[in-house]
């Protein structure tokens, strides 16, 4: 079984116990490492049998994949931003974008009606905003925490935006999807080792750090313990009933505006121990 999941101090941290043998499993997993944009496209041919997914690429996957209800990424006071050099308004203008299928990309063209889209790599968006390449660029990972460190201003903040129209619903962002056809019993017990991993993480959050270290990209520890911290947690563990209607209130949303059709949510719930 691939297991597919991005080269951030989150999912390191999530996968850390999976990784390093901390949990026991019948399964026999190899695990792959690319940027999140990559495996959302991956996925459209179901390259891998579980995968980080962004809640847009989910869209067009529900025919192949069913949803975790463990691994969520979920903004709770915070989420992608749009920064600039300067303030400005956001209609008309040259915005980088972390690829296509990325949530942050969905939740825009949600909030700002009319922009060009430059699409590139998530670690590329800053550099194009300081060169002037674009107005302004759509942060997510760590560049959220980090952007004041290059004198960058936020223009529009999508956790405030989401906040406003669902009245504090919490912000769906990333998932961990499974093939539909592999055996019931192979889904669930990746569903009880990812959970599990999670869980690990969570009750040795420095043993877990040290090794999303490696994937801190130039953070410093205190950095990576905070951006960690932020998409895992609670709703990372056991995805809420609420988490469940933000899903569907972004994919009626995105529905009602002509961006995409709204998927079946199929999530794979497990009987907790």
């Amino acid at each position: 079984m691939k297991v597919a999941h991005t080269p951030d101090a989150d999912d390191a941290f999530m996968f850390y116990a999976m990784t390093h043998g901390k949990v026991e499993t019948w399964l026999e997993i190899e695990h792959v490492i690319e940027d999140i944009e990559t495996l959302n496209r991956k996925a459209l041919k179901g390259e891998y049998e579980v995968t980080a997914l962004s809640a847009h690429a989910y869209a067009l996957l529900d025919e192949k994949y069913r949803i975790l209800s463990a691994g969520a990424s979920v903004g709770d006071g915070y989420g992608p931003i749009v920064v600039a050099k300067k303030e400005m308004k956001l209609e008309g203008k040259r915005i980088a974008v972390p690829g296509s299928y990325t949530t942050a990309s969905l939740l825009l063209k949600l909030a700002v009606d009319n922009f060009e889209v430059v699409e590139m790599t998530f670690d590329a968006v800053i550099d194009a905003v300081l060169s002037g390449e674009c107005d302004a660029g759509l942060l997510i990972h760590e560049g959220q925490i980090t952007y004041r460190d290059y004198n960058l201003v936020c223009l529009l903040d999508l956790w405030d935006w989401w906040k406003s129209e669902t009245g504090g619903l919490p912000l769906p962002l990333g998932l961990n999807a499974i093939r539909r056809d592999l055996p019931d019993d192979m889904q669930r017990e990746f569903l009880r080792v990812l959970r599990a991993s999670i869980n690990y993480a969570l009750e040795n959050v420095d043993e877990a750090i040290d090794y999303a270290m490696k994937f801190s990209r130039g953070l410093d520890r205190e950095r990576v313990r905070k951006f960690a911290l932020m998409y895992v947690n609670e709703y990372t563990y056991k995805m809420p009933e609420s988490v469940v209607k933000a899903l569907e209130l972004l994919y009626n949303m995105s529905e009602e505006k002509g961006i995409l059709k709204k998927p079946k949510l199929d999530i794979l719930e497990q009987e907790m121990a």
